[in-house]
């Protein structure tokens, strides 16, 4: 756990000493703040309208902005993911450092789940500036806490999935570019392959269908821990690194 823990800080540091943390950072909150805003004002107007109309409006705030914000996410996620994890390996590659992490005492396992775990703290930083906003909802409204934290579970796992995705990608190459570029097509392929089911029931479409990562987060966002999608994910994350690890097992052999 100590070489864990030391390649963890030391890869999460180069993030902030460096404009890329600050830049995702920045973003991410102004992208999430607009659409908590847009999706509040949604809500307030819909109200108000409703009321002139002499109707009853239904104030359930998770229902209307909680988790619509939560899905949201996970789109935006798709592309900053890759942003998080093109560096990991291929920064190391272009440096020449690898060679150095591959011939080294600590075990690849080690400096996998470091770089993983540094990651996915990154993450969690950007997922903070969501807080910021529900904040402001609870101070204001009466939501449920509940489902927003399965929510925001949901979301880590998800996360956690599509950077170990981005953490193998990024061994394969020494181009950053290349590794953003491949991590954002594989992420959105597995966004995407949920699609099919609107159409089709065969077999193969509900293969499809099973593999979107979409397709198991709307359980979390519901408010609901379904075993088979936390399983899914686990699964992804333990198959991410486990081919990173079988990467940096061909790189150390090479060295």
């Amino acid at each position: 756990m100590r070489n864990i823990w030391i390649i963890c800080r030391k890869e999460l540091g180069s993030y902030f000493v460096s404009p890329v943390a600050y830049i995702l950072l920045t973003m991410f909150g102004l992208i999430f703040g607009y659409f908590f805003w847009n999706a509040l004002a949604a809500f307030l107007v819909e109200s108000i309208q409703m009321q002139m109309r002499g109707q009853s409006f239904p104030m359930n705030l998770n229902e209307w902005i909680i988790r619509p914000l939560l899905a949201n996410v996970s789109v935006v996620n798709l592309f900053f993911v890759p942003l998080i994890t093109m560096r990991l390996f291929a920064e190391e590659k272009r440096n020449g450092t690898i060679e150095l992490l591959a011939t080294s005492p600590i075990r690849d396992g080690e400096i996998i789940f470091g770089k993983w775990l540094a990651a996915l703290l990154l993450y969690v930083c950007l997922l903070l500036f969501t807080a910021a906003n529900f904040a402001f909802l609870f101070r204001y409204g009466n939501p449920d806490w509940k489902p927003l934290l399965v929510g925001y579970l949901g979301l880590l796992l998800q996360a956690g999935a599509l950077l170990a995705i981005g953490t193998f990608i990024s061994t394969t190459t020494k181009n950053q570019i290349i590794a953003g570029a491949v991590t954002f097509g594989v992420c959105l392929l597995l966004f995407v392959f949920g699609w099919v089911s609107g159409y089709d029931t065969s077999t193969w479409a509900q293969v499809l269908s099973y593999l979107s990562i979409a397709t198991h987060s709307e359980s979390f966002y519901r408010g609901v821990i379904d075993s088979k999608d936390a399983i899914y994910y686990v699964t992804v994350i333990f198959l991410g690194l486990f081919f990173t690890a079988r990467s940096m097992e061909s790189l150390r052999w090479r060295s």
